[in-house]
């Protein structure tokens, strides 16, 4: 593994199962799966959902909340634009009653603004560090959502992305044919004042695996680089380890952003969204508006990408 500074630790892990990972400066390596906490946060009322497990993976005094922590409850649920699960599935935005959707106010005498914003597969929306709500479908099936917030400009966007995994702590799922294939991740937004993401957005990795081989990784300064890791996945469970970054406390707020790299831009076909009625229906307010999709430099193996953009 690449990266500036290592110390060994060998541990009994939690499942009676000894494990070895590599502390580096940033990262923490952790080996295996997660002890699952949860199996399920959601069930699909109108259609078939996947398991959304949350785990926690240990390792010395350190432990990692896989996918990741999240403020996944009803009270912080924002407002579908589509999901089948409710049977909300408008053909276009036609169909959609806009003045419906509640205002969250962060500035009182501000300006409403809508946004549009589809995750691969659960996203947390903040303004001026003020939580406007969560995606109330935190894996499958896809869905798509409309916020509306009312504030003055300048203000500070900041996205916390999750790309779900079935197989807890792994990074993978049950997916063409194979057990553990690593999913793929994407975000794309665009905004009533003409905010849209691109790669003038701030986006840092938080969460990467599956890796099979720690030779593969390389992290310097802020960036950090799996672009040669596999990525095919495997039938059967082999050794993999997964990375961890402590995400700062602030970073809702804090200019340490600043120095995160910029996002990559992907294309449709990269994201594969050509049958998922929760994009095409409104492709019109996504790409059609100018927005691209963005990810971290590893569209498949970084699971949990932090968002950072400030609107001038």
């Amino acid at each position: 593994m690449k990266i500036t500074r290592l110390s060994y630790v060998f541990t009994l892990g939690f499942l009676g199962v000894t494990t070895f990972s590599v502390l580096a400066e940033k990262a923490v390596v952790i080996e295996g799966p997660a002890e699952v906490l949860s199996k399920l946060q959601f069930t699909c009322e109108h259609g078939r959902s996947r398991l959304s497990p949350i785990g926690i993976k240990k390792v010395g005094d350190k432990s990692y909340l896989v996918p990741a922590e999240t403020q996944y409850k009803e009270e912080n649920f924002v407002t579908n634009l589509y999901d089948q699960c409710s049977k909300v599935e408008p053909k276009s935005l036609a169909d959609v009653d806009v003045a419906a959707v509640p205002i969250i106010e962060v500035d009182s005498d501000g300006e409403v603004i809508t946004g549009y914003i589809f995750a691969d597969n659960y996203f947390e929306l903040f303004i001026n560090g003020k939580l406007i709500g969560v995606d109330p479908v935190p894996f499958t099936p896809f869905n798509s959502n409309i916020v509306r917030f009312k504030v003055k400009k300048p203000y500070d966007i900041a996205i916390k992305v999750v790309d779900w995994e079935e197989n807890s702590g792994l990074g993978s799922e049950n997916n063409r044919g194979k057990q553990y294939h690593p999913g793929d991740g994407g975000l794309i937004a665009s905004f009533s004042d003409g905010t849209l993401t691109s790669s003038d957005w701030k986006a840092q990795t938080f969460y990467t695996a599956p890796i099979y081989d720690l030779n593969c990784v390389e992290e310097t300064g802020q960036q950090r680089l799996t672009s040669t890791c596999d990525t095919k996945g495997a039938y059967q469970y082999q050794t993999t380890y997964s990375l961890h970054w402590d995400i700062p406390s602030n970073w809702i707020l804090d200019n340490s952003y600043l120095d995160w790299p910029k996002s990559l831009e992907y294309s449709e076909d990269e994201i594969g969204v050509d049958n998922k009625p929760a994009y095409m229906n409104f492709q019109e307010q996504f790409t059609g508006a100018g927005a691209k999709f963005i990810w971290s430099s590893n569209l498949i193996l970084d699971n949990v990408i932090l968002f950072r953009y400030t609107v001038k």
